[in-house]
Order: structure tokens, then sequence, then C-alpha cells
């Protein structure tokens, strides 16, 4: 399965992985719109954490683990894997922001977000609902600090 791969070497902290990740899961698709309208009103929301420390700093995308921890935690079965991709999904209609995932990944690649007034889980779907082939954050990281690469998990 392919998964994103961070090389914090090269983040210079510019966060335009943050950003084009939250434009790509936006209703508008158009940066201004998405600032000045969907973000402020809780209806837009970027799937990817920040981790940032003094002049370091790196983007935390879920690892879609094969032994899942988050999928196991989820009381209601809103987290899912994907049949064909193999991606741990988050279907936010079922989740009812009880934050189970986010206390059991141990990467805390998983964070508390807003859906309208109800508050949910929210994480990296490398961009499957977003329509994209090669996640956003990867396509438009300056500095290629993340990569989109096979990788296969140690057991």
């Amino acid at each position: 399965m392919k998964r994103i791969v961070i090389h914090e070497e090269y983040c210079i902290g510019c966060r335009l992985c943050e950003v084009n990740c939250l434009v790509a899961h936006s209703k508008s698709k158009k940066i201004l719109k998405v600032f000045k309208e969907e973000f402020r009103f809780r209806d837009a929301d970027s799937h990817i954490v920040i981790e940032q420390s003094g002049a370091l700093s790196f983007a935390m995308p879920c690892r879609h683990c094969e032994d899942a921890r988050c999928i196991e935690a989820c009381m209601v079965g809103a987290l899912y894997r994907d049949e064909k991709t193999k991606a741990v999904l988050l279907d936010s209609e079922k989740c009812i922001g009880c934050f189970m995932c986010l206390m059991s990944c141990p990467f805390g690649a998983i964070k508390r977000s807003t859906k309208g007034d109800k508050k949910i889980a929210s994480k990296c779907d490398l961009c499957i609902s977003a329509g994209e082939d090669i996640p956003v954050c990867v396509k438009n990281c300056p500095n290629e600090a993340l990569a989109f690469e096979e990788i296969k998990e140690e057991k």
C-alpha cells in the first residue's frame, strides 16, 4: 500500500500541506472562498496534523496501519478500511465525537474537528474523498518533504 512518507529534514514549516488539504476537502475547492466562508463557519477542515516546535515543523498524516487500533476503538463503526485502497477512512456522518480513535492512535494522526456544530474526528484519507490520485499535501509540498511511496509494514 502507498503511504505518505515524511522527510522532516526538508520541511520549512510553510504549512502549504495543511492549506492544500483544507482546500481539497472543501465544498468550493477555492482557496479564498474556503478561508472567507467555509472555514469560518466550520464547514471545512484540514485532514492533516501539523507538529511544530520552534523551527522544527512536519506533517503527521495517518499511517493507515495494517493493524489499525483506531478502527478497533471506534464504537460506532465510523472508521473502516476501504476494500479497494486498503486506506483507513472515516465516515464523518457516523462519527459521534467520542475521540476513542484519537486516544488509540499511537502516532497522534487523528485530531478533533467540527462539522457545523457537531464535534467529530478528522484524519488523512490520502485525498481519496477529494478524488485525487496523489494526496494534495504531497503534490504541493515545495521542498518535497512529503512523498507518496509504497511501504511494507513490518509485523
